[in-house]
């Protein structure tokens, strides 16, 4: 049900609020808001455990996004499912005048414990909270509702198997958890298409055959004190073993559900992300299996982001033209070609003229990417980073906000969405983020490895910045060349520095014609940008405006 997630907030918080929160039962729960009989087992239908983990998560990424400055916080703690709401240290909560009971009406009691005013802002703010959770339920929904693609779709079918229940029946329930919780967290990757594999060989409900998988995720589950969980994946075509791990967990110490959600988030993020174990197991593009010459351009522009280099992007960008001509439902080829035109401009990579200008082509594929599927996170991700570079900041991290909750574990999302809070003036959490998806991800991205190495020079940390910037193997990318000498000058390394000046300005021979639009493109505040006027003309580059 789509919708379970806000209806378990919205129920749980206005019962706590009614005064009757020390009635919030998982029998309650399961009867008023999933529709249970009242002979509803919770031993045996753990549908509220699963939804109260899912709604603890989806707060604690609520608060750490946008609600990171919200005055009251809603928590569900562990082991309970009434709500908490507590004051943010040092926030400023509305005074009660701002809201007014209407004529003859009167708002019910307040929750005990709680002052007036702060319970009336906890109502404004869970408002909020439902809007990101509504967000977080976009790919079931729309699942639901969108038609089915036809079986020609450019995406890898990976077939996701039952975990096989190699001990007693309770562990029969665990291995049942693992494998929903798994599709749930697949379906996110919209680079792939899941199916169940029990259900590949029947016909398709639309009268066609499902397509062949070219994949397999299977495993098995132990059980006992020590829970033990395998999984691998196959290719179908050799049956070559393309990955494979083992998870060990103790249950005497944690709750069931919460090693569920642990180890198929692991299993989701180690397959499925952009750089996971089918991207790393194909080795070149000509090696793709199924739909190849659309799949190729997906490989092409992972490589591409790794390099950054004017060769590499002309023929991605031709690659993805072609795609999206041949499949103009792609909703992630039109994103990925959409930093491909973006890049024209930003990077000066292979600009073309006449018009349209590449700002607006990169709009128009990443707003047709969004429309053809609103749950594709790359979609999402593509139009966030449209718009920024079109000086539209703000609009672009609500964008960023929304593909993040729709696909956490997607480190490429994660790792954009932390570049651009970063480049906004947040470098310190900006760095995290980056810091986070790199770690989580089997490639860096010499991208994204750049930017941390800016974050830590603007933040002053000079030795971080070196230690960051030497990680990156960006030769071919000009403004890899542009941020190294601004770090290698400020910590004295001056030989460095000219060696990345020389670099960046036999790349970028115009770029200082007009650095000021160069800066204002990519939205830094006038603290930052006074930042790197002076460590541009400290690193010796052609610096000529005033840096006011």
């Amino acid at each position: 049900m789509p919708q379970r997630v806000q209806g378990f907030l919205t129920y749980v918080v206005e019962e706590t609020l009614a005064g009757r929160g020390d009635r919030l039962k998982a029998i309650a729960i399961a009867t008023d808001v999933f529709g249970r009989g009242l002979d509803f087992d919770a031993m045996n239908d753990p549908v509220v455990r699963i939804e109260a983990g899912r709604l603890r998560r989806a707060l604690e990424r609520y608060y750490l996004l946008s609600g990171s400055v919200d005055p009251v916080i809603i928590d569900i703690p562990k082991g309970a499912y009434t709500p908490t709401f507590t004051q943010r240290e040092g926030a400023r909560v509305a005074e009660e005048p701002v809201v007014k009971d209407p004529p003859g009406q009167e708002l019910p009691a307040a929750h005990p414990g709680i002052p007036r005013r702060r319970w009336l802002s906890a109502l404004l703010f869970t408002a909020f909270a439902v809007s990101v959770l509504t967000a977080a339920t976009w790919p079931r929904k729309l699942e639901e509702q969108r038609p089915k693609r036809r079986a020609t779709a450019p995406e890898i079918t990976l077939a996701v198997a039952p975990f096989s229940n190699l001990a007693g029946p309770a562990t029969g329930l665990f291995a049942a958890g693992v494998f929903e919780e798994l599709l749930a967290q697949l379906a996110r990757f919209r680079e792939l298409r899941i199916v169940r594999a029990e259900v590949v060989s029947p016909p398709s409900t639309n009268g066609g055959p499902l397509p062949t998988p070219q994949y397999r995720l299977e495993g098995s589950v132990r059980g006992g004190e020590q829970l033990r969980v395998t999984a691998r994946l196959v290719d179908v075509e050799s049956s070559r073993i393309v990955w494979s791990q083992i998870y060990e967990r103790d249950l005497s110490n944690a709750r069931i559900f919460d090693i569920e959600a642990d180890i198929a988030t692991k299993v989701a993020i180690a397959v499925a992300q952009p750089y996971g174990a089918i991207f790393g197991s194909q080795g070149t593009a000509a090696d793709v299996p199924g739909s190849a010459d659309a799949y190729q351009c997906v490989l092409r522009f992972y490589q591409y982001r790794k390099v950054l280099s004017p060769v590499e992007h002309a023929s991605t960008r031709t690659c993805l033209e072609r795609t999206t001509e041949q499949h103009p439902d792609y909703s992630t080829g039109w994103a990925m070609l959409a930093y491909l035109y973006l890049d024209e401009d930003r990077f000066g990579l292979n600009r073309r003229e006449p018009a349209p200008a590449a700002g607006l082509r990169a709009r128009e594929a990443a707003e047709r990417a969004v429309l053809l599927d609103p749950a594709n996170a790359r979609g999402l991700q593509s139009l966030m980073t449209v718009l920024f570079f079109n000086q539209e900041p703000d609009a672009a991290l609500r964008v960023g906000e929304t593909a993040l909750a729709l696909n956490p574990n997607d480190t490429e999302v994660l790792a954009e969405f932390g570049s651009r809070l970063a480049q906004t003036g947040d470098w310190r959490r900006g760095a995290v983020m980056m810091e986070e998806a790199i770690a989580r991800s089997a490639v860096r991205s010499g991208y994204y490895v750049g930017m941390v190495a800016l974050a830590y020079y603007m933040q002053d940390d000079n030795s971080r910045a070196v230690e960051w910037i030497r990680r990156a193997d960006l030769k071919q990318f000009s403004i890899y060349h542009f941020v190294a000498a601004l770090i290698f000058a400020r910590s004295g390394l001056e030989r460095d520095a000219k060696v990345s000046v020389a670099a960046f300005m036999a790349m970028r021979p115009r770029f200082f014609d007009d650095f000021s639009r160069e800066l204002s493109t990519r939205n830094f505040n006038a603290r930052d940008r006074a930042i790197l006027i002076k460590g541009a003309r400290e690193a010796g580059f052609p610096v000529s405006f005033p840096s006011n």
